[in-house]
This record gives C-alpha cells, sequence and structure tokens, in this order.
C-alpha cells in the first residue's frame, strides 16, 4: 500500500475493470503504479471495504467502468477528415507548418478519447513529420498517445509515389512514398525508413496501378472508356487495384525489417495481395477491402498468424450500406476461422477522437465485446511490434505501462460507452478527470 514516504507510487481503486489477458471483467480490483516508470508495479484484490472518501495521492475510480488505454492500430496523425479537406487538398493546400500544429490537435484529441497508443501509418506527403511529432510526444513538448510510426510508406515506381489526381497546372505536390523496385531497391528502401526513425515499415501490396486517363461519362450515351479495359479478375472497375510487388520484393521487405526488429505492415486491398503479404511474413494486413470469397486469404492470414486490421470505420465513408454489411460480414467471417484482429479505423480520413467506431462496427459485426477489447488493446500491443514496442502496454500486470480510461458507463450495457470518456491515464500521468482535460494549458 501507499505511504506518505512513497511518494512515488499510488494506487488506483477501481471496482468494474476489464482485463484483456483474461477476456473478462474483474471486480473490487486495485493497481499501484510508480510515477517515476509509468509502469504497473501491483495488482490485487480486495478483501475489506475502501473508506467512502480516497486520500490523496490515490485514485478513486469506483463508480467508472475501466479498461486499459485503447490502441488505434491504423491512425495518419497529420490528416484531417475529408469531410472538411480531401487528402490531395490538404496535401496540396495546407503548408508542413500547417498539418503540422493539426497534428498536435490530433494528438490531444485522441488522448482525451482514451486512445493511449497509436500506430500512424504515412505521413501523407509530410515526410518524416511523424517521427518529429512522436519525438516531441516522448519529450514532453505536447500531450499526445505514444506513437509508432512509418513516415513514408514504400510503394513501386509509378504506384503510389505521385498521386495520380495530380493535375494542377504542372506544379507538384509532395510525394506519398518512398517509391522502389527489385529486391536490392526494397532492401535499400527499408533501411532508409528504418534511418530516418521510423519504429515500422508500411508498403503498398497492391493500389491503382495507372493513371486514370479518361473521366467517367458525364452524359447518357456515351460509353465508358475504361483504363485498363475490364477483365477478370480486375473487380469490373474503372482503375483497378493492382499489385504493386511481386513475391520477392515482399519477401525482401518483410525479411529486411524484421532483420532489424521492425515490424510490417500491407496495405491490401484484393485477396491476392491479402495472400501475396501474408505469405512474405507481414505483421499486419491492413484493409482487405474487397471479397475474400474462394481465396486462399482468410486460411494464410490464420496459418501465418497474420493481424487483420480491416479498417471498418473507413470503409463506412465511402461504401453504400450493402457494401458495408459486405464488408463487416467478411470481418466476422475472419473472426470465426481463427484470424487474428486489430482495431483501427484509417483515423485522420475521418476525425481523430471519433477512434472508437472502429470497436463499435467490431461488435456490430457480431464479435462478442470482449474479442473487440482485445483487438484493441493486446493485438493492438502486437500490430506495433509486441516485445520489439520497448514497453508493455494494453493489460492490467506488473510490469506493464500504467494506460488507463475510465468510463461512464458501464460497456456490456451501454453502446455508446466508449464515448463517455471521464478519465484518462497514460505513463501513471492523469489528462483527463471529472470529463475536463488535465495538463493541457
Amino acid at each position: 500500500m501507499v505511504t506518505k514516504r512513497n511518494m512515488d507510487a499510488f494506487t488506483i481503486h477501481t471496482d468494474l475493470l476489464f482485463d484483456p489477458k483474461k477476456k473478462a471483467f474483474s471486480y473490487s480490483t486495485s493497481i499501484v503504479v510508480s510515477r517515476k516508470s509509468g509502469l504497473i508495479t501491483n495488482v490485487y484484490q480486495r478483501k475489506d471495504a475502501l473508506p467512502k472518501t480516497i486520500e490523496h495521492p490515490d485514485i478513486d475510480l469506483r463508480g467508472l467502468c475501466v479498461l486499459p488505454g485503447l490502441v488505434d492500430a491504423h491512425t495518419h496523425i497529420l490528416l484531417h477528415a475529408y469531410t472538411e479537406a480531401s487528402s490531395t487538398a490538404q496535401m496540396r493546400d495546407e503548408s508542413l507548418v500547417e498539418r503540422t500544429i493539426r497534428a498536435t490537435n490530433h494528438c490531444r484529441a485522441a488522448l482525451l478519447a482514451g486512445f493511449t497508443t497509436y500506430r500512424d501509418l504515412g505521413t501523407e506527403g509530410a515526410s518524416d513529420a511523424d517521427i518529429h511529432i512522436r519525438n516531441a510526444v516522448n519529450r514532453g513538448l505536447i500531450p499526445g498517445p505514444r506513437i509508432y510510426c512509418v513516415s513514408e510508406a514504400l510503394a513501386s515506381s509509378g504506384g503510389y509515389e505521385i498521386r495520380h489526381e495530380n493535375a494542377i497546372g504542372g506544379s507538384q505536390v509532395p510525394r506519398i512514398s518512398d517509391p522502389c523496385d527489385g529486391v536490392v531497391g526494397v532492401r535499400a528502401a527499408v533501411r532508409r525508413r528504418l534511418g530516418a526513425g521510423a519504429d515500422l515499415i508500411k508498403f503498398y501490396a497492391d493500389y491503382r496501378k495507372r493513371a486514370l486517363r479518361f473521366p467517367e461519362s458525364s452524359w447518357p450515351g456515351c460509353p465508358e472508356v475504361m483504363f485498363p479495359p475490364p477483365q477478370e479478375g480486375l473487380q469490373g472497375k474503372r482503375n483497378p487495384n493492382l499489385l504493386l510487388f511481386d513475391q520477392e520484393e515482399m519477401d525482401a521487405i518483410v525479411t529486411e525489417a524484421r532483420s532489424a526488429r521492425a515490424p510490417v505492415a500491407a496495405h491490401a486491398s484484393t485477396a491476392e495481395a491479402v495472400t501475396m503479404a501474408a505469405k512474405a511474413g507481414v505483421t499486419t494486413v491492413e484493409h482487405g477491402f474487397l471479397s475474400m470469397e474462394g481465396s486462399e486469404a482468410m486460411e494464410t492470414m490464420r496459418e501465418k498468424g497474420t493481424i487483420f486490421v480491416p479498417t471498418l470505420a473507413v470503409i463506412e465513408l465511402f461504401v453504400s450500406k450493402a457494401a458495408m454489411k459486405d464488408a463487416m460480414a467478411q470481418v466476422k467471417k475472419a473472426f470465426d476461422s481463427g484470424v487474428k484482429l486489430a482495431c483501427g479505423g484509417d483515423t485522420g480520413a475521418f476525425a481523430h477522437g471519433e477512434n472508437a467506431r472502429e470497436l463499435e462496427l467490431f461488435v456490430e459485426a457480431g464479435i462478442p465485446l470482449e474479442e473487440v477489447l482485445y483487438s484493441a488493446t493486446v493485438r493492438g500491443w502486437e500490430a506495433c511490434g509486441g516485445e520489439w514496442c520497448g514497453r508493455k502496454f494494453g493489460w492490467v500486470e506488473e510490469g506493464v505501462a500504467a494506460d488507463f480510461v475510465g468510463l461512464g458507463a458501464d460497456i456490456r450495457e451501454d453502446a455508446g460507452a466508449l464515448r463517455k470518456v471521464e478519465w484518462v491515464m497514460k505513463d501513471a500521468r492523469v489528462w483527463k478527470s471529472g470529463g475536463h482535460a488535465m495538463g493541457m494549458a
């Protein structure tokens, strides 16, 4: 227990706590944490009743539903909602100074929403600014979640290298990936990203490979001009997602990254790209937008232990209700098939602070609540690199980061509980109490 002579340690008292490792809620649990290390030092079940008033420095969270700090496994800290400005407009019209200032606000919003860790998967034209934002958070210059970032993603030449929407009178927006080709080229690109300070590597397994030279018909009677022409296996779409790397290149990316103890994320839309990325041994597959029915994609992810980050929250913004229903059914099928899931909404395409939407969609898809919370905590830690992270976070145990979120409603009974964040702690420091920000002048 805490004594006045040991002010480094204090105790958090809860009466309802979710333990991700047990995938269960526990009652009358107290957690001793260290201010100096920011870690949990002891967890115990109370046998005796507590006094009505808890004395400082201990913290009374009785009456709140307490969870470990949440992890958003797919974010873009340097983007803001596309309903405000498209990604192209943000890259073209907003200075790096403006984008960085916005990012500091995004960090604040995420932390106050209970997301104490961000896995940031690309600056989208801001070079390695995410690395410097991460460092600013780590040095205490700005409040925010701990950030694991990629700086620039890898893509083959002409793939995601320059946005094809960039037909703006000869001027050019910043590049949005590190272009690389061949085994030698991709290994060099991985080394460049790690040398710049990236925590993990992201590559585009597929994307729209060609410039869309002929716009969609704008008047009746004009036949569609497809570029490339529609073919079997190309989803019957104009400018479909096609592979950007072959299997040998994907294998080389993963091998080079893992030699530096860096996890790998693969953007993959098609079943073919998902399968190849999983075979290469990536840590996570992002999106999986298109149907995997009839393919070996899910089975390969299950066999390889690949974590699937389906980004349902961003899909919801752009597809019909029927297509969204199919996407959610595919995620439920992946779960039922034994595929590991992590929660990441592609936050940035929609507002930071609204991160809980991905968890809500997991629940709506039919995944049990305890499994959803596991995906947003322990699996998030694994997606960030697990033991390679240098810190344990996402569960309740001695030696794990003291990250906690207090909800003003019981999440087992209230579907909107994740929006009722009353209290937030990260690394043993309180950032929100009584529903109000703390120490964010």
